[in-house]
C-alpha cells in the first residue's frame, strides 16, 4: 500500500471520528436508542413493517388494492406521529444533512460527487 493511499484511509478514519463527535451524531445516535428501547414504538415499527410487506406481495401477485395501500399509509403516519420515532426521523433528517455537506466538502476539490445520484460520465 502507498503512502497517499494510507494517508488517505488515515484521514477518512480521522473523518469518521469526526462525524461520530458532531451534535447532529450524537442526538441521531441517542433518538436512536430511545425508539430501540421504546416497546410501543417497536410494536408499531412490527405493524407498519407486516403491513407493508403484505402490500408488497399483493402487488407482486397483481392484487394490490387501494385499501391495502391506505392501510400501509395510515400504519406509516401512526408510526411516525409517535413523538420518539417523529424525534428519531428528525435527527436522522439533520444527520443526513450534515453528511451530504461533508459529502460537498469531499468532491468539490475532484469535481466528483459519489454520494449523488445525478448519473456519472458513463451513464444516460
Amino acid at each position: 500500500m502507498s503512502v497517499q493511499t494510507d494517508r488517505l484511509e488515515a484521514l477518512g478514519r480521522e473523518l469518521g471520528e469526526a462525524i461520530a463527535e458532531t451534535p447532529e451524531y450524537e442526538a441521531f445516535e441517542e433518538k436512536k436508542a430511545a425508539v430501540e428501547a421504546d416497546d410501543d414504538v417497536q410494536e408499531q415499527i412490527a405493524e407498519f413493517h407486516e403491513r407493508r410487506d403484505h402490500f408488497m406481495h399483493a402487488r407482486q401477485m397483481g392484487n394490490a388494492t387501494e385499501e391495502n395501500l391506505q392501510r400501509v399509509q395510515a400504519a406509516q403516519e401512526e408510526l411516525h406521529s409517535m413523538p420518539k420515532m417523529a424525534a428519531y426521523l428528525d435527527a436522522q433528517e439533520e444527520l443526513t444533512e450534515r453528511l451530504e455537506a461533508v459529502n460537498e466538502a469531499i468532491s468539490d476539490p475532484i469535481a466528483v460527487d459519489f454520494g449523488g445520484e445525478a448519473g456519472g460520465c458513463c451513464h444516460d
